[in-house]
Order: C-alpha cells, then structure tokens, then sequence
C-alpha cells in the first residue's frame, strides 16, 4: 500500500507524554510512512567501535517517530495497526551494555557487533566468523500515549503498548491498543532487522528503518491490554534445521530462563569456540525463550530455542 503521508526521523521524541504536540492529524484509514531513528538515537553507526558504548548518553536512548494524531479517538477506543511493510536500512548494531540485560551480573563488560545486510534479499546477516542470522524485520516499541500526565521512560512497555520488543509485529501483522486520550497519540521507533524472543541481552540487531502502516480506529472497544493478529507463520525463517534447546528447572520464573539462557551460552562456547558475550549477543538476536510448563508446581520449566540453521 502506497502511504498517504510520510514522517521524517527528526519528527522523533523520547519518553511518553500526552502533552506532545502531534507532527500529523489522520482519519481513520490513513495510510503513513514513518522513518526511524536507531534506538541508540543515531549515536551509533555502521563506523562505531565498542569504545563508543561507554560513552552513549542513555538520555537519547530508544526515540519514537510521531506522535500521530488520529481524528476521532477518544479513551475507551481501540486503535487498529496494519504493519504494511518494512525498508531496512541494511545496518545494524547489537550491544552488551554494562548494567542491561538478563545477565547483567555475569557480562559486565561492553561489547558490540556491526551488522551489514542485504536490504533486497534479507540474506542472513553474518555474525564474525560464527554463523548466519536470518532476518525478520519488525517494530519493537509501538504504542500511545498514557493518560497520565507528565513523561514517562520509554524502556518498559505498558497497558498502550510502547517498548513491547514482540518479534511478530513484523508486516502483515495487525495490532490493537487501547486508546487513553483523544487523538491516541501514535509513535513508533525501535526497528529491528532480527530478534529472539526475550531479546536476552538487551539488545537485537537494532537497525533504523522506514515503516508503512495503515491505521483505523475502533470505536468502544474497550481493550484491555494490546493484542495482535500474525499474517501466518511466525517462525518459518528460523525453523527448517530444528533447534538445540536448554532448560531452567524451579519455582521462579525469572530464575529459570537465566539458568535457561545460561545453559544455552555455554553449549554454544563449547560447541563453536566463541567468547560467553559473542553467545550471548548471538542467543539475543536469534533464540528465543519460552514458558513450556508452568502448572506442575511446586516447579516450572523454562526452554531457550536456538535454531541450528545459524550453523549450518
């Protein structure tokens, strides 16, 4: 679908607030283009070195395009996302930041990964010497603005969405999130070229992009929380040589996909001679964690799935 309007990346804010003046007004069936900005806020670029991490000023960190003004929407109203489609920009960065991350306590030290990709083919983007990533574009913070005043961080995601990092918001899909104040007040930023369900080291292969979206708007729907419909399967890109699979096994969930994840890092620096950090970036960007039973008390497992296809 050709976008009816485009947003340019410097119409970007950071954080959360109703009082933002919006950078466009929609109807309801409005088709925008909307241009990203790296989650690093462009502090980060294809010529970065790990020296750059220590320095990034965490107050430009995960900036959002927009916010939308969409005519009509009022609180207690649904607002309905079509993510048309995806322009990678054919870079990417993923980082351990000291003091983020699943295992912060166990990767203390900053590292970083440059990625390079082809933007017509979305071959699997190369890690060092290890493997090939497959790629699957998608919007990781995508949300409203809350009805409480003031701003609020952009980090953690909330009831109207926000920093969701749901790798299935790729295109075709469609998301639904309750509205809180008129006009809804629409951002989008966070772009990813791939991720791993958890996004465990804090970080995917963060890469700014061009998004099309469609939005129409659901009167009284009185949503809850955000939910979303995939265009079809979810996990095709990843699944064709199967998967190796590590546990946590206790009474806390938390625990058991650091145990999971931990278990996961340390098959793959035996399997392949790479350093814990380079597992954990890799296992952030491409492996994804799951609750596979959560009844069985007093204990439950939590499974990391690492597809093969990285390897082979």
């Amino acid at each position: 679908m050709e976008p009816g309007y485009t947003i340019h990346k410097h119409h970007h804010h950071i954080g959360w607030d109703n009082a933002n003046a919006p950078v466009l007004t929609i109807a309801s069936g409005a088709a925008v283009e909307i241009e990203t900005v790296d989650s690093s806020g462009g502090q980060l670029s294809p010529d970065s070195s790990v020296a750059d991490i220590a320095t990034l000023d965490f107050d430009m960190i995960n900036p959002v395009t927009g916010p939308i003004f969409i005519d009509g929407a009022r609180p207690g109203d649904v607002l309905q996302i079509t993510l048309e489609s995806f322009k990678p920009s054919g870079w990417g960065w993923t980082a351990n930041i000291p003091g983020f991350g699943l295992l912060a306590d166990q990767f203390e030290d900053p590292a970083l990964h440059i990625w390079s990709y082809d933007t017509q083919s979305l071959a699997p983007a190369l890690y060092g010497k290890y493997g090939r990533v497959p790629l699957k574009p998608f919007a990781g913070t995508v949300g409203l603005a809350p009805a409480e005043p003031g701003t609020h961080s952009i980090v953690p995601p909330r009831r109207v969405g926000g920093n969701m990092d749901i790798r299935d918001l790729a295109a075709g899909s469609v998301l639904y999130l309750p509205i809180e104040v008129d006009g809804a007040l629409f951002s989008l930023g966070d772009t990813h070229a791939a991720q791993g369900d958890g996004e465990v080291c804090g970080t995917a292969i963060e890469s700014p992009m061009d998004v099309a979206l469609t939005f129409d708007l659901v009167k009284g729907a009185d949503l809850a929380f955000p939910r979303f419909t995939t265009a079809g399967p979810v996990t095709r890109h990843l699944d064709e040589k199967g998967y190796e699979v590590t546990t946590g096994v206790g009474p806390d969930l938390m625990t058991g996909a650091r145990d999971a994840v931990s278990g996961m890092i340390d098959l793959l620096t035996a399997q392949h001679g790479m350093a814990p950090v380079e597992a954990y970036m890799l296992c952030s960007v491409c492996g994804d964690l799951r609750i596979s039973e959560i009844v069985d008390q007093p204990n439950w497992i939590v499974s990391f799935y690492f597809p093969r296809i990285v390897f082979e």
